[in-house]
């Protein structure tokens, strides 16, 4: 009785993690990212999407316990998974993938320290930096950076609004990236 109990929790919360990590991709796949404010329709430039989402998810439930602390790591793994899957689709050898993996683990911690630590203090100019060292390190002058910072932080006060229960529920919503680009 005990394990259908707990079992049931486990998979409600799998089921919550992998409806979130959905959310999380179609937020971080709006076309506008990548039409409007020039971020690389490549594999790296939505895997910078994916992260940036994730991060902002991530930061919104940092510290909760229990459930959420569950679907934080399911979610986690269900976001390397689907690397891990992306890289095998580019021809990536199964030799290669575990290093590569760990490479994309070691960025996508990194973006989350310096996003976090931006979004923490309100730094919309480290923020900025942070995107622009990260999505477009090739660039200077990078115009439309300065939109997608104001996004990330509109999106981080706009899931600091939403309730726990929904996230628990599967539910997440990070707003439109098309808002920033009509005001």
């Amino acid at each position: 009785m005990l394990r259908k109990l707990f079992g049931r929790s486990e998979n409600a919360g799998r089921t919550a993690a992998i409806s979130l990590y959905e959310q999380i991709v179609a937020a971080a796949r709006q076309p506008a990212f990548y039409a409007h404010w020039n971020v690389p329709d490549t594999p790296i430039g939505r895997f910078e999407m994916i992260s940036v989402h994730m991060v902002l998810f991530l930061h919104r439930i940092r510290g909760e316990a229990g459930d959420l602390q569950r679907i934080a790591q399911i979610l986690t793994d269900e976001f390397f998974l689907d690397v891990d899957h992306s890289l095998r689709e580019l021809g990536i050898s199964d030799v290669g993938v575990p290093k590569r993996i760990k490479k994309l683990a070691r960025m996508f911690f990194g973006r989350a320290r310096s996003y976090s630590d931006a979004l923490d203090s309100g730094d919309q100019v480290a923020l900025a930096a942070a995107i622009a060292r990260n999505v477009r390190p090739e660039v200077t002058d990078w115009a439309e950076i300065r939109a997608i910072a104001d996004y990330m932080q509109r999106a981080s006060n706009y899931l600091a609004s939403q309730p726990l229960t929904a996230f628990a529920e599967g539910q997440v919503r990070f707003g439109s990236v098309l808002e920033e680009i009509e005001t």
